[in-house]
């Protein structure tokens, strides 16, 4: 996900134009121009700031974005996307999880940790890749000398003849490994349990700095036994190889570079912001709305947390915060909260025309997924595009008359519609079937006629 590749500051999403980002986008978001138009503008930023000399780059600050609007139209799919094009990593949190400072539940900047740890897997998994033909290749060896191992020599025997027939012998031992020959064999190795001891965690600590204290008090622990185990010759080469992966990979360059990936290009989607809008007048014992802003505040505006990869400077993460502030506003936020979300943006909510277009545009479309799933059973699923109008109309009508949900009512919708095809699939003769306006109106009319029956069931 991250804009920087490891040891590297370029990578092929800087070169998109904001109008690139936004067709990218398009591909998978239906509608919310606006939104699309803001989240290019601050990626097409942050390639800008990568361009600068450091002590300008220093001083420039991501431009935070407030995205307001209901729920189902698109504010968390537009997040994401732009992470994965941006190659970014990307964290969705929940504000309403956190609690102020004092009181036990998550702590703010347990996000920034969370952060960190998948920058580190997505470091990890770049550098697998880069190591893997060679550790297959160690594995291969290591598997080889256990199926072959050396055999004496013989005293009236000269030493390099001795070594090249072994040679010999071992490639056509991996010759006959790489084309299977070998897959029944059985071979016994020393196999490395994973050891998780149970400790409780202490009231007003963090797990992260119990973890790193045990580690460090006790390394052994955390170390697991080795046990001999008899494998078939496949696996025994998968594990051996992952063995090798784990030995050639620096794991320390890789807390490295992902720290620097955080700090740089990380993206934070700070989900329900509106549920910690408003300010109390009274001061009780109970968790104060106003005290998780002021917590969340620093890690917004730029602190430095610690993680057990190092510590992590949050001033160039990008925040998109996101709610459908319904009973709040933006305005009772905190001042200083609402100061450093300066793009604000309103997504508008979705009508008939949008859900025609989601069920069948994006590359993910609903009706794309549910075709797929039924060839899998050898049914080719056809929908008329009368139905498509049918289905989303009926979505607008349930959202209107029930709760206005969104585009997640196409997934209630199309469950129902599909429930007896997706039931039925595997035992039905006819291979072939077509879901027409006459189908969806038969499945779906009289549930959505009953306001009290559409309440549960869409």
């Amino acid at each position: 996900m991250p804009i920087l590749l490891p040891e590297t500051t370029q990578t092929s999403a800087g070169a998109l134009t904001p109008r690139q980002i936004v067709a990218e986008l398009d591909k998978h978001v239906v509608g919310q121009s606006a939104a699309k138009r803001a989240v290019a503008i601050a990626l097409r930023n942050r390639m800008r700031r990568q361009k600068l000399t450091p002590e300008l780059a220093e001083e420039i600050a991501p431009k935070n974005i407030l995205m307001i609007g209901p729920t189902g139209v698109g504010k968390t799919e537009i997040a994401r996307r732009l992470a994965k094009l941006a190659q970014s990593p990307f964290l969705k949190v929940e504000a309403s999880k956190f609690t102020e400072v004092g009181y036990v539940g998550r702590d703010v900047e347990s996000m920034i940790r969370d952060l960190a740890e998948l920058s580190v897997d997505m470091v990890r998994a770049e550098r697998l890749e880069d190591v893997r033909a060679k550790a297959r290749q160690n594995a291969e060896d290591r598997l080889l000398d256990i199926l072959l191992p050396p055999r004496p020599i013989a005293p009236d025997e000269e030493p390099a003849a001795g070594r090249d027939a072994q040679q010999q012998t071992s490639e056509r031992f991996r010759e006959q490994l790489r084309a299977g020959r070998l897959d029944t064999r059985t071979v016994e190795l020393d196999v490395r349990e994973k050891a998780f001891p149970s400790f409780e965690i202490i009231a007003g600590s963090s797990v992260e700095e119990v973890d790193i204290n045990l580690k460090d008090m006790l390394p052994g622990l955390f170390q697991g036994k080795s046990k001999k185990r008899k494998v078939k010759v496949p696996e025994a080469l998968e594990y051996l190889a992952t063995e090798e992966e784990q030995k050639l990979i620096d794991m320390d360059s890789v807390a490295r570079a992902a720290v620097d990936r955080v700090e740089q290009a990380g993206i934070i989607f700070l989900d329900e912001i509106d549920k910690i809008a408003g300010r109390e007048g009274s001061h009780g014992p109970d968790v104060s709305r106003e005290g998780v802003q002021r917590d969340i505040l620093p890690i917004v505006e730029g602190t430095t947390v610690n993680t057990k990869y190092g510590m992590v400077r949050t001033d160039h993460i990008l925040f998109i915060a996101a709610g459908a502030f319904h009973v709040s506003k933006p305005s009772d936020l905190i001042p200083e909260l609402q100061g450093r979300f300066p793009i604000r943006v309103e997504l508008e909510a979705l009508g008939k025309d949008e859900f025609v277009r989601i069920l069948t545009e994006p590359r993910n479309a609903l009706v794309k997924q549910y075709i797929a799933l039924m060839d899998t059973e050898g049914i080719t699923l056809t929908f008329t595009d009368d139905a498509i109008r049918r289905i989303a109309d009926f979505a607008q009508t349930v959202n209107e008359h029930t709760e206005n949900i969104g585009a997640r009512r196409l997934h209630t919708v199309l469950e129902k519609l599909l429930d007896e095809i997706s039931f039925e699939g595997p035992d039905l003769s006819e291979k072939s079937v077509t879901i027409d306006e006459a189908y969806v109106t038969k499945m779906l009319a009289d549930i959505v006629k009953n306001e009290d029956l559409s309440r549960y069931i869409l």
